[in-house]
């Protein structure tokens, strides 16, 4: 079993992570900017107050782990190089303390040229992308170089649209207009992410995760 420093954890699918994470005996670390957003109560579980933007609250969750993973993203009000600036710190406390790996999550409009072969409509989904909100995808982007430059093991689980239907337990694991749909549960794609955890197929690489 690993210990998992975690960021995110309070999300929608960072919660349903935690619970699959907690429920096959992984150790989690967990940085949440508000403690009552984190419903779970578990002697397996250290919550940490803080935020990924502050380097020293970055630290403190990261110091120990085994593996991170990064399932944090924009809402309401955020910066807009939040996932650039929180990856950059995250690495940064990696290399400190000696943590050799990462998943981050990010969505179907990041680009991974080598493996994709994006159609008609996931080329105009990107275009929409573009026009509707460039804070998000250029952050994804700029995250992702953050990860390809850095000395560390990563990996970026991209999914499409997430929805809150019923966990399945199967799905597609492809690229961009290869073996893919438009759209997963959170409880699935919780599932694949928590499987990398111990697998390691996909380094360096960014998988599409659909149903």
């Amino acid at each position: 079993m690993k210990t998992i420093a975690l960021f995110g954890g309070t999300g929608r699918t960072g919660q349903r992570f935690l619970d699959k994470a907690l429920s096959e005996g992984h150790s989690l670390k967990v940085l949440a900017r508000d403690k009552k957003k984190l419903k779970q109560n578990h002697e397996n579980l250290k919550l940490v107050e803080g935020d990924v933007l502050n380097p020293e609250d970055v630290k403190k969750v990261v110091k120990g782990a085994d593996i991170v993973v990064s399932l944090f993203g924009h809402v309401k009000g955020s910066p807009s190089a939040l996932q650039t600036d929180g990856t950059k710190n995250i690495i940064k406390a990696m290399q400190e303390f000696e943590v050799s790996r990462i998943i981050s999550l990010s969505g179907g409009g990041l680009p991974f040229p080598e493996k994709d072969q994006p159609k008609f409509v996931d080329k105009l989904i990107r275009y929409i992308m573009k026009l509707a909100v460039p804070k998000v995808l250029n952050d994804a982007i700029a995250h992702a170089e953050i990860l390809k430059k850095s000395d560390r093991e990563w990996m970026i689980v991209r999914g499409p649209r997430l929805t809150n239907d019923e966990e399945k337990g199967t799905y597609k694991v492809g690229w961009v207009g290869v073996n893919a749909s438009t759209k997963i549960s959170r409880s699935d794609l919780a599932h694949f992410i928590l499987k990398q955890v111990e697998d390691f197929e996909f380094n360096q690489q960014m998988p599409f995760v659909s149903e």
